[in-house]
């Protein structure tokens, strides 16, 4: 709050007659200084007025006040005074003057210059109407930037250390959050009060929502544990409000913060889950130093691959991308963040690419040299693949042997795949070109000679949130909209896993490295998304709309499994995964066909695919990918509609 606006506040609150008493008392003190301010023009300096010259006052007094009185001065709101009000103090003083002028300029009293009766009605309508004019922008503006606090959000900061008096310090001013308290778990701090605003215990928010006091609560607990901001986001879930966590330091630092600045919950809050800090000498084996390459480097991992490989300080990194945006985006993105680390020799540089253009791939990679290779181009949407299967196995397929074979004439010391748990068993066509495209590289590596140069492995895991395609965003948005949260099914279980940390596990997986290996990353325990969504409506603010609760805010809708998904997800083949030295990454052994036999089959399931042949398609993969089993009747866009037209 504005330090002038603290004033005002118990202005505004005295009563009615008292703030009119006032008004008076000014008026009459602005009849009696504008006398003797007349004496002193007229008598050219500053005197004291004595005797006879203290009549013009009191007649002032006498005259004036009555006048004032009768036109209605005093039942105006000075802090909404405007045109109609001051010309009421025109006509009153006006009044006030002639008869102070008939006074004493035309009778005249001895003693008494006649220029008094003149000048002291001018600068009484002067004293009287800036004195209007200033109350109005005082008491009025205050007054409406009271009303507009008053009316804004009223949020409490959980933490009442450093960072929750920083970020209530930086929201002092906001225009859309008013910040009216802490929270902390300190029971020292209970009762007390730090700058201005009160310390509750945690345990009296739900009281504090109940009464319409508090719509948000802003976390500012940087050195919380997991654990202890999953328990605080618990008990924050049985109560009606919303919860945002404190921006980054740098935005603090600044002491202007936005709404915007204010972020939804942390991802990992809504998982539960606990990071593993990463070991640096495994994300420093392939990267460090080195020339680094990232396939689909525009795409959600491939993107966060970059910013991760860039921090570990490569010589070089080359980003493959078919999509010019994307391209670009992350291009930029990674020269800005190389000048914050000022690591500006690091040569970051952008490829226009398909992985399916094999003699573009070889020209790079001759070129430039990569020790490592992590492809995570691919195409990735299940229901868009099982709508389109023939582009999604090219792609996801032949593109990972191309870049495979690029990888291996280049001498590329590591080449990375990264795989998806929808490969096992799978159900779609997605899945079951990302199991192939796994089959290829194990076959790829057996086939090689002793002390070939190229190491391949491939990196198995869930879903990871924020990517493009994930539920958090839209729920997110849906929640924004009013709803409803669309669901496919109200059992489906997924594993998650933040980007951040997959892609760090992944470039410790590829470490680990020793040829053919099949790494499963530690996902934790499998997430219920209709928990997920539940959690994340409750953590809004707001509640979800069922038959226990027709009255709720938002409400779930059930549209149904979309072509090709599963219920739930797995990641290993087999039975017995091996542990590795780092506790999230395990190592899998898994059967694969000789690469004499399987690349038969792939060159007839390329024939297949450039027929558009999906029967046949679906016929040999189900023969190639072991578990394949599809769910739903082929669904291929122009196979469809060939047979629609057949039909009719």
């Amino acid at each position: 709050m504005i330090p002038a606006d603290k004033l005002v506040l118990p202005f505004l609150a005295l009563p009615r007659t008292t703030k009119r008493a006032l008004a008076l008392i000014v008026d009459s003190s602005l009849c009696v200084l504008t006398v003797w301010f007349a004496y002193c023009l007229r008598l050219d300096g500053w005197v004291i007025l004595e005797g006879v010259e203290w009549l013009p006052a009191i007649v002032s007094l006498l005259v004036a006040i009555p006048i004032f009185i009768v036109l209605g001065l005093y039942r105006a709101i000075f802090r909404y005074a405007g045109l109609s009000a001051f010309m009421t103090v025109v006509k009153a003083v006006s009044i006030y003057g002639l008869a102070f002028m008939t006074i004493f300029t035309a009778i005249s009293v001895p003693g008494v210059p006649r220029t008094v009766g003149i000048l002291q009605p001018l600068l009484l309508l002067i004293a009287i109407g800036l004195s209007r004019m200033w109350t109005r922008y005082w008491l009025g503006n205050a007054y409406q930037r009271l009303l507009n606090r008053n009316a804004l959000s009223r949020v409490l900061i959980y933490g009442a250390g450093t960072s929750g008096r920083q970020l209530a310090g930086a929201l002092a001013n906001s225009a859309e959050l008013n910040v009216v308290g802490y929270l902390d778990d300190d029971k020292n701090l209970h009762g007390s009060i730090m700058g201005g605003l009160p310390i509750y215990d945690p345990s009296d928010l739900a009281a504090l929502v109940a009464t319409g006091e508090i719509g948000d609560v802003l976390l500012a607990l940087p050195n919380a544990t997991r654990q202890r901001r999953n328990e605080i986001l618990e008990e924050m879930r049985k109560v009606r409000v919303t919860v945002r966590t404190m921006p980054d330091l740098t935005a603090l630092a600044q002491g202007r913060i936005a709404v915007t600045d204010l972020k939804e919950l942390d991802i990992e809050d809504l998982l539960g889950r606990n990071v593993v800090v990463p070991d640096q000498a495994l994300l420093d084996r392939h990267i460090k130093d080195k020339v680094v390459m990232v396939t689909g480097a525009g795409g959600s991992i491939g993107s966060e691959l970059c910013r991760q490989i860039l921090r570990n300080g490569p010589a070089c990194l080359l980003l493959l991308e078919q999509n010019e945006f994307g391209l670009y985006a992350i291009h930029a993105e990674l020269e800005k963040a190389a000048l914050l680390l000022e690591r500006a020799d690091i040569r970051i540089i952008p490829f226009l690419a398909s992985v399916r253009d094999g003699r573009r791939l070889q020209q790079i990679m001759e070129t430039w040299k990569p020790s490592t290779v992590y492809h995570a181009a691919a195409y990735k949407h299940v229901p868009l693949v099982e709508y389109n299967p023939a582009e999604g196995i090219k792609n996801n397929v032949l593109g990972t042997l191309t870049t495979a074979r690029a990888a291996q004439n280049a001498g590329v010391a590591s080449f990375v795949l990264i795989s998806t748990d929808k490969a096992v068993r799978p159900t779609n066509i997605m899945g079951a070109s990302k199991r192939l495209a796994e089959l290829v590289l194990q076959a790829l590596n057996a086939d090689q000679k002793p002390g070939a140069p190229t190491t391949f492995s491939m990196v198995r895991f869930g879903n990871v949130l924020g990517s493009s395609g994930s539920v958090v965003p839209l729920f997110r948005q849906q929640i924004r909209d009013g709803g409803p949260i669309t669901l496919t099914h109200p059992d489906i279980t997924r594993y998650f896993m933040t980007i951040p940390e997959a892609s760090q596990l992944v470039i410790q997986a590829g470490a680990m490295a020793q040829g053919g290996d099949v790494f499963l990353l530690d996902m934790g325990e499998p997430v219920r998304i209709a928990d997920l969504a539940m959690r994340m409506v409750e953590l809004s603010g707001l509640t979800l709309r069922d038959d226990e609760n027709p009255d709720g805010d938002i409400e779930m809708e059930i549209t149904g499994l979309r072509p090709g998904e599963k219920l739930y997800e797995e990641l290993l083949i087999g039975d017995d995964p091996q542990a590795t030295p780092h506790p999230r990454i395990m190592r899998a052994h898994e059967d694969f066909l000789p690469w004499l036999e399987l690349s038969k089959r792939l060159n007839a399931l390329e024939a297949a695919l450039d027929e558009n042949d999906v029967p046949l398609t679906r016929s040999m993969l189900e023969k190639l990918v072991a578990g394949y089993s599809p769910t739903v009747e082929v669904v291929d866009l122009v196979f469809r509609e060939r047979e629609a037209d057949t039909a009719a």
